[in-house]
């Protein structure tokens, strides 16, 4: 039985049922359950959680949380702790990428306050049209722009090192090609699945949690699965919000002749100006629009 002075320092990897596990310095992973003060403190242990516990069963590796060390961050959807950044990662080609559902996400991840790393794979199967039709919508929209090839490796040296030392949420669309992506950068992957999965008696996709795991051999880079990060519904926004967002309508924002303006079909303009004179990406001004139609409807159910 473990005791005070045997306090062990970890984070959490996953936490499934009630239960949660750490990996300690060394690798070991324990499956821990939370002391009862935790519940009624109305504190969860969430994944990417720095924690201390102590052993109660080595031999089955089994343990008991006691402590959660000060967050540098919490986000909600989904729940995790301590991330850096988001990677948002879409396919060139193969499926072609919904431009909609990247602004989705970019708003999403800025309303939680979370930098966003822009990647689209596929890149060896892609044309170079491609390549420039993206760039062009995205190139000055304030958010690092990589394109990869997770299959050929083109372009995941320089992915490694934005990722280098931090604690990174991948989100994105299926078929984009996160599974590989994790294979190809976090080696310890398919070992820290499988130990998940005897602790678990089941295998890992039959459940769908947050996870983290390693990039590279040691040190501290985490990625983070979030096959929860799916749920694109927008947070309660004042159509205003949005354009806050946009990154592009910056040297804009205030210049419009009314101070009101939501740049959809007032007159004088200027950032529906900047639009047709080509200096804000046109499918970029197209999916704002159709953001804010989306807060419009929904506060009109809400009030109805």
């Amino acid at each position: 039985m473990g005791t005070e002075a045997e306090l062990l320092q970890g984070r959490i990897l996953r936490g499934v049922g009630g239960f949660y596990y750490v990996e300690t310095e060394e690798g070991a992973i324990y499956s821990c359950r939370a002391r009862g003060s935790f519940r009624k403190d109305d504190i969860k242990p969430l994944p990417g959680d720095r924690v201390r516990f102590i052993i109660t069963h080595e031999e089955d590796r089994e343990g008991s949380l006691q402590s959660i060390e000060t967050r540098t961050s919490a986000l909600i959807r989904p729940a995790v702790a301590n991330v850096d950044q988001a990677l948002l990662f879409f396919a060139m080609r193969d499926p072609d990428p919904s431009l909609p559902l990247v602004d989705r996400y970019l708003l999403l991840l800025q309303r939680q306050k979370l930098p966003a790393i822009l990647v689209f794979n596929k890149q060896d199967i892609a044309s170079g049209e491609d390549r420039e039709a993206l760039r062009n919508a995205y190139g000055s929209s304030g958010h690092p722009l990589f394109f990869v090839s997770v299959r050929s490796g083109e372009g995941m040296e320089l992915l490694g090192e934005v990722l280098s030392g931090r604690t990174t949420v991948l989100a994105g669309p299926s078929g984009a090609g996160k599974s590989s992506l994790i294979n190809r950068i976090c080696p310890l992957a398919d070992a820290e699945t499988g130990e998940l999965s005897r602790k678990l008696a089941r295998g890992k996709n039959t459940t769908r949690h947050s996870e983290l795991f390693r990039v590279g051999e040691d040190g501290d880079s985490w990625l983070v699965d979030t096959p929860g990060f799916t749920a694109l519904d927008l947070p309660d926004l004042e159509p205003t919000d949005a354009a806050a967002d946009y990154r592009e309508f910056d040297p804009y924002l205030g210049t419009c002749r009314f101070a009101s303006c939501l740049h959809m079909e007032e007159p004088d303009c200027a950032v529906r100006d900047a639009v047709a004179q080509g200096t804000i990406p046109v499918v970029r001004y197209e999916n704002y629009r159709l953001i804010v139609q989306e807060i419009r409807e929904k506060q009109m159910r809400r009030y109805k």
